[in-house]
């Protein structure tokens, strides 16, 4: 038994393919292995990659808002970020830094400024569109303005009228740059009146700031808002009074009359009974002489 065993496995075909599985064997696992590494690999180049994206951001402006107002600068501006491709994705997606323009060193006049960035990672560069931008700066003014209630309309349903609206503040303040609070007029509470309107009602408005022709202006109004109340009353009421006054007018000027005559036909019953009576007296005064 022993003679055969190593015969077997001594034979030619045995061998090739006892090495043929383990050269297959060896091939797939160092494949494998080298497939995982570059797998590995690629992610890590993906994440470690840089990118550029550019996004839009409101535009903040650092000054004394108590004392300055500033104009002339814009709302947003565009930003574009170059980084990580992680650290920008995530950098865009929070927007957790901002661009600024610093104003706190300025004066009041027109100024150019160059506009910056807080808050951003240092692994990320930016650029920013525009890179500088013109202001205006002007003192700060305050002034009390009373409120003017303006109506749409002032025809509603038939049968019924508009009567005088009243706002819940008589007065407000109009804060901003001392060139435009110096053009304010009024400050207006436009309320729309519908024409179907047969009940008082009241409507929460905003306010309006307007100059001599009408136009709005670039200020602040406090409070920005407040309630009119339009009274709507009805007519009928009214014209039924008016015809109850007249009926009683009428009644109690035919009462004088029906008086009035009544009081002349008892004078001139009157009169007409001492007339009798004189005349029967000189009867008997005449009849008494020609006796004697």
């Amino acid at each position: 038994m022993k003679n055969n065993d190593n015969s077997f496995f001594s034979r030619p075909w045995v061998m090739r393919g006892t090495s043929l599985v383990l050269a297959l064997f060896m091939f797939f696992y160092v494949n494998g292995s080298f497939l995982r590494q570059t797998t590995r690999q690629g992610n890590q180049s993906a994440l470690m990659s840089d990118k550029s994206q550019t996004i839009k951001v409101p535009l903040q402006v650092s000054i004394d808002s108590k004392r300055y107002v500033v104009t002339g600068y814009p709302q947003y501006v565009k930003i574009k970020l170059t980084g990580p491709s992680a650290l920008v994705t995530t950098t865009v997606n929070t927007q957790n830094f901002k661009v600024y323009a610093d104003l706190s060193d300025l004066g009041t006049g027109q100024h150019r400024v160059k506009l910056k960035v807080s808050g951003l990672n240092s692994e990320l560069t930016s650029s920013i569109d525009p890179e500088t931008i013109t202001v205006n700066i002007q003192s700060k003014k305050t002034i009390t303005v009373p409120v003017s209630v303006q109506l749409s309309s002032k025809t509603v349903a038939d049968g019924y009228e508009v009567g005088t609206a009243k706002s819940s503040m008589a007065n407000v303040q109009v804060s901003g740059a001392r060139s435009e609070v110096a053009k304010v007029a009024k400050v207006v509470a436009f309320v729309n009146v519908p024409h179907t309107a047969t009940a008082t009602f009241t409507r929460q408005v905003t306010l309006q700031a307007v100059d001599k022709n009408g136009q709005t202006l670039n200020v602040v109004v406090t409070p920005d808002t407040l309630s009119v109340t339009v009274p709507i009353t009805s007519t009928k009421s009214s014209s039924s009074s008016d015809s109850g006054s007249t009926s009683g007018s009428s009644s109690s000027s035919s009462g004088s009359s029906d008086t009035e005559t009544s009081s002349a036909t008892s004078s001139r019953q009157s009169s007409a009974s001492s007339q009798t009576e004189t005349r029967s007296s000189s009867s008997q005064s005449a009849s008494s002489s020609a006796s004697n």
